[in-house]
């Protein structure tokens, strides 16, 4: 008796640890099926990708490309030039090979930005855009293009800026920063800025060295250059534009900035709370946000991060990221693999990859 009341509490046992367990055991009563994982959808690649920080480089523009040698490992500036110098098979190889489908290619800086002498630069300038057309003429379902301009003289990059737009049928201009120690919300710059809205186009703001280097940097080389101080230098160009008026001017001018907002997305709400007990020269009618959101659109270029991604999109609106590389000096590979996979929904990896692309930039 005993020993069939042993046997019977030990059934019992087994049959509630297995109720609790959710296994299935064969001949007990009151087993279950242990409960299945939800299968996650693997993510749907987008429909199409454009790319707007693409650069290229040619020869008589070596020479420029050399002040940032300060700025990269030397052994690396002999290597990019001939990547930088092709525009046939070896780009179109790597654009194939990852699938981007459309690549918007700009000058690699600082190009005439640096120039002393301003009839030189104005004449630089117009060449590298001829010669730019051309090749986009050859690829037209390819390539596109972003102006390059001799800032140098306010109304003749305005002047460029319309023929390249106009005739050439490029996207918009990409500035290297200041130039010559000059930044873009000089009043100077009304008419340039005037040429920017009436045209439409937007105008990529992308990284360069300052006039002069704070010694904040000394003793650090490695915070010189991309990994740091260009994010600095192009935030604070960005912030002078709004801090200045020159969206107040210009409520409809666009910039891009790079690098998923040169640091900008996260900032929104402190550079709002601060300003308010800040000296200021301008007085704005709005809080810094409301110009940072109303003209100035981002680019995922060089920052494969799902974290920072999501904070561009939520600081900024979904329509107003865009995907980017940044060829050659990031991974072709490491990006598109990137976006394709991004915890994204499927509209907003579409309109990243290249929706607000198409939009923002006019292609059909």
């Amino acid at each position: 008796m005993m020993s069939n009341r042993r046997a019977f509490i030990r059934s019992a046992a087994v049959t509630a640890a297995a109720a609790g367990s959710g296994l299935l055991l064969p001949g007990v009563a009151g087993a279950r099926s242990a409960p299945q994982p939800t299968p996650v959808p693997a993510p749907v690649p987008p429909h199409r990708i454009i790319a707007l920080e693409e650069h290229f480089i040619l020869p008589e523009f070596v020479d420029y490309l050399a002040e940032t040698k300060q700025n990269i490992r030397p052994a690396l500036f002999d290597k990019v030039v001939p990547i930088l110098s092709d525009f046939g098979a070896r780009r179109l190889d790597v654009m194939d090979s990852n699938g981007v489908d459309f690549a918007v290619l700009s000058l690699s800086g600082p190009g005439v930005q640096i120039e002393p002498e301003t009839a030189r630069a104005v004449r630089l300038a117009r060449l590298a855009n001829d010669r730019l057309a051309e090749e986009v003429a050859k690829k037209p379902t390819r390539y596109g293009g972003f102006a390059h301009l001799a800032l140098q003289d306010p109304n003749a990059a305005a002047d460029e800026l319309e023929r390249c737009v106009t005739q050439l049928k490029f996207q918009g201009a990409l500035v290297n920063g200041e130039t010559n120690g000059v930044y873009l919300d000089d009043r100077r710059y009304d008419i340039f800025w005037e040429r920017v809205q009436a045209l439409n186009v937007p105008v990529y703001l992308h990284p360069g060295n300052p006039p002069d280097k704070s010694h904040m940097y000394s003793d650090h080389p490695e915070m010189w250059g991309p990994v740091w101080s260009w994010a600095v230098e192009t935030c604070s160009h960005a912030l002078r534009l709004v801090f200045s008026g020159v969206f107040e001017r210009f409520p409809r001018a666009q910039v891009i900035l790079g690098h998923m907002g040169e640091t900008l997305p996260i900032q929104l709400w402190r550079l709002d709370s601060r300003i308010a007990i800040s000296n200021t020269t301008h007085t704005l009618p709005h809080p810094p946000s409301h110009y940072l959101k109303q003209n100035i659109r981002l680019t995922t270029s060089g920052v494969c991060s799902d974290s920072a991604l999501r904070c561009a999109l939520d600081a900024f609106g979904t329509e107003n990221v865009m995907f980017s590389i940044d060829y050659p000096f990031e991974d072709s590979k490491t990006a598109v693999a990137w976006i394709k996979r991004a915890n994204l929904t499927e509209a907003e990896r579409n309109a990243v990859a290249y929706g607000n692309a198409g939009r923002i930039l006019h292609l059909a």
